[in-house]
């Protein structure tokens, strides 16, 4: 047994795996989703909750494949300046950790049966796309994170289809007869699409802090990031713009959709987000970036929070 392994204990060593700092990535579809569903006056509280605990669980079972994949393809090394990889640390064993992503996987999709009830064939094919493709991002044949396309899949999954399947099954639960194998009238909008901009940005956002930090290692063992791909300052600049493209949203329902003045709330996280994109846009080092990932997390969460508020009336 390694000295890693007798220093922590098993539940803080599975706590580390699961990444529970990245749970506001799963939790904000989720909310900013249903701040629409209750403007749109389809609020259903069990599809939500649900819609949270698939989302949650995807989120972890990817963090679990994401640990085991990079450890046993050398992506991880003792140079990486990000938080402590459970299998490359050596503190849980490869096979504990590929065998609690297919179970962590399993669950997403146990916990999914009811969603497909309420919401039909539509959702029984995001949601095993979403679960196939939070493997894929570092698994398979062609993993996605190792190709540049990591950002591109985060932006839809945990923003698009995130946010605009949460309003969906709240959606068809109030309008539609279990089991439809079509897309209800009035369960895929224009605002839920509106609203899963924002989340889709800074959800990408906090994957391209994660790739500037580790620019340097990543290059070196091979792993073709969009961020290696694109260098520090146009990484910095996507960055930018996707927080740019989170803070146009709130006007442009304010000035275009018609909601009230409520919906530029989010706004209000505006010098939070300047204070965290400040270090994004000056730092290379895991000393600042860490903190600055967990702050771009921070961020998700008030954002939908106050999106919801929002929106919601």
């Amino acid at each position: 047994m390694s000295t890693a392994e007798v220093d922590i204990s098993r539940t803080k060593a599975w706590l580390m795996a699961a990444r529970p700092q990245t749970l506001p990535a799963a939790a904000a579809p989720v909310i900013a989703g249903t701040g629409v569903a209750l403007h749109e006056g389809v609020f259903a509280p069990l599809p939500a909750l649900l819609a949270f605990v698939g989302a949650a669980l995807i989120q972890i079972g990817t963090n679990f494949a994401n640990d085991y994949y990079d450890a046993i393809k050398g992506a991880d090394t003792d140079d990486r300046e990000g938080f402590t990889r459970v299998t490359q640390a050596g503190i849980i064993s490869p096979e504990q950790v590929k065998l609690a992503t297919f179970v962590t996987f399993a669950l997403a999709i146990l916990s999914g049966t009811y969603l497909v009830y309420v919401g039909g064939l539509p959702i029984l094919v995001v949601g095993l796309a979403s679960v196939v493709c939070g493997w894929a991002y570092t698994g398979g044949p062609y993993p996605l994170g190792y190709h540049g396309l990591g950002d591109l899949f985060v932006f839809i999954f945990f923003g698009l289809v995130a946010v605009m399947g949460t309003f969906y099954v709240q959606a068809a639960a109030t309008l539609a007869e279990p089991l439809t194998t079509t897309i209800p009238e009035g369960t895929v909008t224009r605002e839920a699409f509106l609203a899963s901009l924002p989340v889709a940005g800074i959800s990408t956002a906090i994957i391209v802090v994660n790739n500037i930090r580790d620019l340097e290692t990543d290059a070196e063992t091979g792993k073709r990031t969009l961020a290696v791909r694109i260098g520090y300052r146009w990484s910095r600049v996507e960055y930018a713009a996707l927080l740019g493209l989170a803070y146009l949203v709130p006007p442009w329902l304010w000035l275009a959709e018609g909601f009230g003045p409520r919906a530029l709330l989010p706004l209000a996280s505006l010098p939070y987000a300047a204070v965290v994109a400040r270090t994004v846009c000056t730092r290379t080092d895991g000393e600042a970036l860490n903190p600055a990932l967990e702050g771009t997390g921070k961020l998700l969460a008030i954002y939908a929070i106050l999106f919801a508020a929002g929106v919601a009336t």
